[in-house]
């Protein structure tokens, strides 16, 4: 197993992308925290899928906004595994579609603490215990090429997580890679509630690869950053959209 002996922490772990990338993750032998903020019923899922697989798996509540809710996360995880080796930084959401002219402060910021800050956070309080491993990303297509109508904050945001996964991985290497994915059209919640049933049909229409992308293909890529098959790659923002953007 790739990860055989491994911990990882997941955030946002209890649906979607997040939920399929712990038992990818736990599948090649992993254990796993799986962070969630009001998704109990997909984390509790998801560890009993690992457990049933044979797997090691906690569930554990937090807000990433808030520090003491971060340093609860790492410190069961390190409790319950003896450390951490990985970290996927997958918490994070658009919360609504707002222009600049209708977009008040606090959106905002409500918008940057949720997909920069939590990053941060989180990012800190792991690296306080690793002397190896990996650290991956969830940025966005939207980071790249500004996003859909609304979405200025979100993508500002993303493009931020981009940078500073170039940033990291500078400062952390050798021992520990920094990468990131950036997502296009997979077929989430995200998209069943800010993006129009219009908009994905044309997306399918359009893309190269005649499809929406699924949470297993995001789920794929993390587990390949995540382990020593990616062990030359460090700083990338790898984007993965069914050929509709190439960078």
């Amino acid at each position: 197993m790739k990860l055989a002996g491994k911990t990882a922490i997941v955030t946002g772990g209890g649906r979607d992308i997040g939920r399929a990338v712990a038992i990818k993750l736990a599948s090649e032998g992993a254990k796993v925290a799986i962070n969630y903020f009001s998704s109990s019923t997909g984390a509790d899922q998801a560890v009993a899928e690992i457990d049933a697989m044979g797997g090691k798996a906690i569930a554990v509540q937090g807000d990433l906004n808030n520090q003491a809710d971060v340093e609860t996360l790492v410190a069961a995880a390190v409790s319950e595994f003896g450390g951490v080796d990985i970290l996927v930084n997958n918490a994070g959401g658009l919360i609504a579609r707002k222009t600049i002219a209708e977009m008040k402060l606090e959106h905002w910021n409500a918008v940057m603490t949720l997909n920069l800050t939590s990053t941060f956070l989180m990012t800190k309080a792991c690296l306080e215990h690793m002397t190896s491993g990996a650290i991956v990303n969830l940025a966005s297509q939207a980071g790249r090429d500004g996003g859909g109508p609304g979405a200025v904050a979100y993508a500002t945001s993303k493009g931020a997580v981009m940078t500073m996964t170039r940033g990291l991985a500078k400062e952390v290497g050798p021992h520990i890679r920094v990468n990131a994915l950036c997502p296009g059209m997979i077929d989430t919640d995200f998209h069943n509630v800010h993006t129009p049933d219009a908009g994905r049909r044309g997306f399918e229409a359009n893309a190269p690869l005649k499809r929406q992308g699924h949470v297993d293909d995001a789920a794929n890529l993390v587990l390949f950053l995540a382990s020593d098959d990616s062990a030359f790659l460090t700083g990338t923002n790898i984007d993965i959209n069914g050929g509709m953007l190439f960078s």
